[in-house]
């Protein structure tokens, strides 16, 4: 189940030509729509803290300012990222076809509540005509079902192999969720684009307080390669339609809980496809001075090519994660600090420990733990290796 799975939203993925057949000559599904049926229409949403924003971003901060989002629409095939004034008017232009079509199928919509996300190649033009069409089908086809969910989850992905959704749940509550990304995957927030909803009753500032800090334990500690998108988007959107919802508002501390956990499981969906990955590296830093330490370090791993080369190549490799380390003003003291590779302490106080040769880094999950010994804080930074796979992929993705 995905962003259908809470009650008060339809959902809908269909196949507008935005992106090239597949090898077999099927159309792929490439433009997505979530609409929020109510009763409550409460919105939030997290994107880049890129300066270079993509013209979906720069409309999507103006739609968002007031707590209110009715849909949203997303496409893949393409990114409208510096695309200039007439992607902007794209861009409004997709809003606009949303809230007419809603409009006319009884749900009276306005364009400046249509949220819009785009992913795909910078610095080309929308195909307006299929995207326009492609709006007008989704529209058509709106469900609510798990069908309708999958298509959506579908609809969004760009390098992608498999679709990444979540679900929780709560005491008057469901939390559906689905995710995109598989390559420009860092911080500020992580790259993806995002749709989150919940039929529980909270008033928008509390949803926007709620998914802040979810993104700030998850999407934030994704970090694949280094390199933060134009079009980075998170959601969430609110009906208050569940049966059981309590009409004084949700419990926010289980809330809060739920919430996090659908942004981690979609967090680690993301690094687990991400681009050419052989293993996924969970970097949990210990006993550092606070949390935005032990963050500072795991994230100064993650980034690390040499270590991640390392990983790559079965080789347990504890210098390039100390070096990683030294190169950050956390406090910890050299002399004291240990690593740990998948169980094995192969640096004790800083220097040689237990035999490297012990370290099984044949499976595909990788963990490294770094004992700072600094404090009683700390975080878990998710990434992967560096493979000549990832080159491959990147190397051409344009041509």
């Amino acid at each position: 189940m995905s962003v259908t799975a809470a009650y008060g939203f339809t959902a809908a993925g269909v196949a507008a030509g935005l992106k090239s057949p597949a090898e077999d000559g099927t159309a792929k599904r490439d433009v997505a729509l979530v609409v929020n049926t109510g009763p409550l229409k409460h919105a939030a949403a997290v994107l880049t803290t890129n300066r270079v924003s993509a013209a979906p971003v720069l409309w999507s901060r103006q739609v968002i300012s007031d707590g209110r989002a009715d849909a949203v629409v997303l496409n893949s095939g393409g990114a409208n990222a510096c695309t200039g004034a007439p992607g902007f008017a794209d861009t409004h232009t997709t809003a606009e076809q949303v809230a007419e079509k809603l409009s006319s199928a009884g749900q009276d919509v306005s364009a400046t509540d249509v949220l819009v996300c785009s992913t795909g190649l910078i610095g080309v033009r929308l195909d307006m005509p299929a995207l326009l069409s492609g709006v007008e089908s989704a529209v058509n086809t709106l469900g609510e079902d798990d069908d309708a969910g999958a298509a959506a989850s579908e609809a969004i992905l760009t390098t992608d192999t498999v679709t990444k959704t979540a679900t929780a749940s709560g005491s008057g509550f469901t939390i559906g969720g689905m995710a995109k990304g598989a390559g420009m995957l860092a911080p500020g927030m992580a790259t993806m684009l995002s749709v989150i909803t919940t039929d529980a009753v909270i008033s928008a500032e509390a949803l926007d307080a709620a998914l802040r800090e979810a993104v700030r334990v998850s999407f934030n500690r994704a970090d694949s390669d280094g390199c933060m998108s134009t079009n980075d988007t998170v959601i969430a959107m609110a009906s208050g339609a569940h049966p059981d919802a309590d009409p004084a508002g949700v419990n926010l501390t289980e809330f809060q809980t739920a919430l996090a956990e659908v942004c981690q499981t979609l967090a680690a969906a993301l690094i687990a496809d991400a681009e050419g990955a052989h293993h996924e590296i969970a970097i949990r830093t210990i006993n550092a001075a606070t949390e935005d330490e032990a963050e500072t370090a795991g994230r100064a791993v993650a980034r690390s090519n040499l270590f991640k080369t390392a990983i790559f190549g079965r080789d347990p490799n504890w210098g390039r994660i100390l070096s990683a380390v030294g190169t950050t003003d956390v406090a910890f003291d050299p002399m004291t600090i240990d690593v740990a590779v998948n169980g094995v302490w192969i640096c004790r106080a800083g220097g040689i420990g237990e035999d490297r040769s012990l370290v099984d880094l044949s499976d595909r999950l990788v963990e490294v733990v770094i004992d700072l010994k600094a404090g009683e804080a700390e975080a878990t930074i998710l990434t992967n290796d560096l493979t000549h796979d990832y080159v491959h992929e990147n190397s051409a993705y344009s041509s």
